[in-house]
């Protein structure tokens, strides 16, 4: 199970990413001239800020009347000014530096034989080539229990190494120290201090020395090469911090270091599996080149879109081990595998869908432990979301908005009238508490944890909602990102009352209530929300037999934009599993495809996991094949474009729907398999109620069902898409 390549990277995206959670690496295999770019994931520029606007709460009465009495312009112009941060932007996620690295062979000649993989199973990302007949091998392993990111160079005969660290014009000073190259900076604006260093020792021959900024190793058949970086984020001195982690590395030898990465990443990545290819198959694509692989899934080859399905499930699964573990940060936009001193979006984290998604995965895939990041800064939220809430809004609790940020920032992000202003972020991370909590029921101490987040989240909503045509309804809100067309032909964004905003509160003030009644707590609060769910609007059906996304039944600007979000209810939520809501969500997906829907990677993943809800297994293949034809770069990063690892980890997470739902009353096995997928097993996906559950099957039909714990649920199977109208 790997990536495998021919020739070097020459783009970012065909770089072979490696992380431990904290560090993180791209690769691009280059022969004599090589480069790696590093992250570590507390390199932010600037600060944490108090940007709330002072004269949101003065101005939310005015605003709450424009939009009641239709004038939609009015009230945005005014949302601009009052309720916009002071300043706007939140703060940038970071590249930390660069390596470059020279390596100079014993003898002339063009390179053969070269391969670059990237080995899902063990985490090391490998080099091969020979020149002159001489074979030169390298292994580069991020390691979690090392803190460090470990290369290992070896030829055949011997061969000289010069490597350098460089951030362009964005650090202090570098230098060396001790047998170590280093190089400091701070982010500025109030951000955090970095550090980053290397150092090296042969093996069995040869010197390794330093000159100025350079490391030099000359005439060595074996090199072992140690890289960290650190920020004031964690460490008081993170120069020091990390020279004291690389020496520490580079006094073990390499069997000792790659021996504990891999058993520590194993424990992780050996939990789950997906196989779909025969025994022939698996022999055909064993050595065969994944951009050639993504090609010809291209071309509509069925081997090679299962080959590539089963690939893509263990490289996503990969992906969220590297990027997210326990003490780390949560995964960005990016992941932690982020290029630029200002990306896109600034790679932070956007919670109106793509942090949320980022997650999704995490039970159903059997790693939960890599949420552990997400509830920690969702509690740090919390806390700073309780000032945002009363000064902006005068209400208890939290809000956040739909973009945070490595210092929890709840206040709203840009002055984007479709995005900006919707209050439901912080409720729709805090489901997330309750989502590891459905899968792990025996584990109350858990519940204890996450219950203060998700009443804090429920009681600014108990006093933010407003009673309208007899409804307790949000106002103002949005739609993410989407725009309304008005009778009059005006477009408008601000609205009271969106689909999805009475989705998420509905599943909010349920799962409060549920864990009040398991924990025996806040009996009183608990009748209150109950009562209060009663008045939320229900999801109405419209014109075209789809679920509203808005109140009115309103056209879209966009038929075809990219958030499905009145599906919410859909996908992660299951309030439209009855009907006639089920078959108004089929209507409402097809129209949004009919209409160019699905053209961002992490859109199509999305769009598989409706799919696979609605149990129609044809069209998950057929947008399983969309996802990775046309939404995935060389590498298997997903492709907005650009690059957001959202789409990877919702893709899986689509995979695992297709094969396993516990989400109502039984455990469903295969409800939504594709028919190219006829044959294959998948062993460890996880299952509401506590269950791990194999499945192996046969031409569509499983052979082989087991399922470990749980909590007694039968278990049911599907062999073929339902009726409109007939669930079971």
């Amino acid at each position: 199970m790997r990536t495998y390549y021919t020739s070097p990277a020459n783009d970012w995206n065909k770089a072979l990413p490696i992380g431990n959670g904290r560090l993180g690496a791209m690769v691009f295999g280059g022969i004599r001239d090589e480069r790696i770019q590093f992250n570590e994931d507390s390199v932010w520029y600037g600060g944490p800020q108090n940007r709330i606007n002072p004269d949101a709460k003065k101005y939310l009465p005015e605003i709450r009347r424009l939009i009641f009495e239709g004038k939609i312009a009015e009230a945005e112009r005014l949302t601009v000014r009052a309720f916009t941060a002071l300043p706007e932007t939140m703060r940038p996620y970071q590249t930390l530096c660069d390596a470059y690295i020279n390596i100079r062979h014993a003898r002339p000649g063009e390179p053969s034989d070269y391969e670059r993989t990237l080995d899902l199973e063990c985490a090391v990302a490998a080099v091969s080539y020979k020149i002159g007949g001489a074979a030169y091998r390298r292994e580069i392993i991020a390691s979690a229990p090392a803190g460090v990111i470990v290369m290992r160079y070896v030829g055949d005969e011997p061969f000289s190494f010069e490597m350098r660290l460089d951030r362009g014009r964005y650090f202090d000073s570098c230098g060396s120290k001790e047998g170590a190259i280093w190089l400091v900076g701070e982010t500025g604006g109030g951000g955090v201090c970095f550090a980053a260093a290397a150092t090296a020792k042969a093996v069995g021959g040869g010197e390794v020395y330093t000159i100025g900024e350079y490391l030099i190793a000359r005439d060595v058949k074996e090199l072992i090469v140690v890289f960290d970086g650190e920020t004031t984020f964690r460490e008081k001195d993170p120069l020091e911090a990390a020279l004291a982690k690389i020496r520490a590395a580079l006094e073990k030898d390499w069997e000792c270091l790659l021996s504990e990465h891999i058993a520590d990443y194993g424990r992780l990545y050996n939990r789950a599996s997906l196989s779909l290819l025969s025994d022939e198959e698996r022999e055909k694509f064993a050595s065969y080149p994944t951009d050639k692989l993504l090609a010809d899934v291209r071309e509509g080859c069925a081997d090679a879109m299962r080959a590539a399905s089963e690939l893509y499930f263990a490289f996503g699964r990969y992906l969220l081990i590297c990027c997210s573990r326990p003490g780390t940060l949560p995964a960005t936009l990016q992941g932690i595998w982020n290029r630029d001193f200002l990306p896109p979006w600034d790679s932070k984290y956007t919670i109106n869908i793509n942090t949320e998604m980022n997650y999704w995965p995490a039970e159903c895939c059997n790693l939960s432990e890599c949420a552990e990041p997400l509830f920690e800064l969702v509690e740090r939220m919390a806390e700073r979301g309780k000032q945002t809430a009363q000064e902006m809004y005068g209400c208890r609790g939290f809000v956040a908005h739909h973009n945070t940020d490595i210092w929890a920032d709840t206040a709203p992000q840009d002055r984007y009238i479709p995005g900006s202003y919707w209050v439901m972020g912080g409720a729709w991370l805090a489901l997330h508490f309750w989502y590891r909590y459905e899968y792990n029921p025996s584990d109350k101490e858990f519940l204890k944890r996450a219950y203060p987040v998700l009443k804090s989240a429920a009681e600014f909503f108990v006093d933010f909602l407003v009673e309208h045509d007899g409804m307790l309804v949000t106002c103002p809100s949005v739609s993410p990102e989407n725009t309304y067309i008005l009778p009059s032909g005006e477009r408008g964004c601000l609205c009271w009352g969106a689909t999805m905003d009475s989705m998420i509160i509905y599943d909010l003030f349920t799962a409060v209530a549920e864990s009040s009644k398991i924990l025996g707590v806040d009996e009183d609060f608990a009748e209150q929300i109950i009562t209060m769910r009663e008045k939320l609007p229900k999801p109405q059906i419209g014109k075209h037999g789809q679920i509203m996304e808005w109140p009115e039944d309103y056209d879209e600007a966009e038929p075809g934009h990219r958030h499905i979000s009145h599906l919410y209810g859909l996908y992660p939520s299951w309030q439209l599993g009855k009907e006639p809501y089920f078959t108004a969500a089929r209507k409402t997906l097809e129209r949004r495809l009919a209409h160019g829907g699905g053209h961002t990677g992490w859109s199509r993943a999305w769009i598989i996991c409706m799919w696979a809800r609605l149990r129609d297994g044809e069209k998950v293949g057929e947008n399983v094949r969309l996802l990775l034809g046309k939404s995935t770069y060389d590498n298997l990063f997903d492709s907005h474009p650009p690059f957001q690892i959202d789409g990877n980890f919702g893709g899986i997470a689509g995979i695992a729907e297709a094969l396993l739902q516990s989400q109502g009353e039984t455990y469903d096995i295969l409800p939504a398999l594709p028919p190219e997928w006829k044959d294959g097993e998948v062993y460890g996906l996880r299952a509401r109620g506590g269950a791990e559950i194999d499945i192996k099957w046969k031409d569509g039909v499983p052979v082989s069902v087991k399922v470990r714990g749980g909590d007694g649920r039968p278990v049911t199977f599907r062999s073929k898409p339902l009726e409109p109208g007939v669930l079971n």
